[in-house]
């Protein structure tokens, strides 16, 4: 079962936030030989997605995900959903998934 995590992106802002993955009795989980992916759309069945980069820090069990100040800036700002998948092999696990509220960039 994904992790809920509701994430605030300030639209035309650089944007990263890390994630640290613990098994229930708060060890480490080994991330070795994993790749990530994620996405954020206004709903499930949108055509139209926002992709995050992601990356796998194996060393901290942590994963980055992260977006651009050029990539931020087309966003609308609004309410989105996302999740992050990691994969390793032929086996693929949602790890985190939630709300994104874009806020609003005044200053252009």
């Amino acid at each position: 079962m994904a992790t809920k995590a509701n994430l605030i992106i300030d639209q035309g802002s650089t944007f990263e936030t890390r994630f640290v993955l613990e098994d229930s009795s708060e060890n480490l989980i080994s991330l070795t030989g994993f790749t990530g992916q994620s996405k954020m759309r206004k709903h499930h069945t949108s055509a139209n997605a926002h992709t995050f980069t992601v990356s796998v820090d194996e060393g901290a069990s942590a994963v980055v995900v992260s977006m651009t100040a050029t990539q931020t800036g087309l966003i609308e700002s609004g309410r989105y959903i996302y999740d992050v998948e990691l994969t390793s092999g032929n086996t693929v696990s949602r790890i985190l998934e939630g709300i994104v509220t874009v806020t609003g960039q005044v200053t252009k």
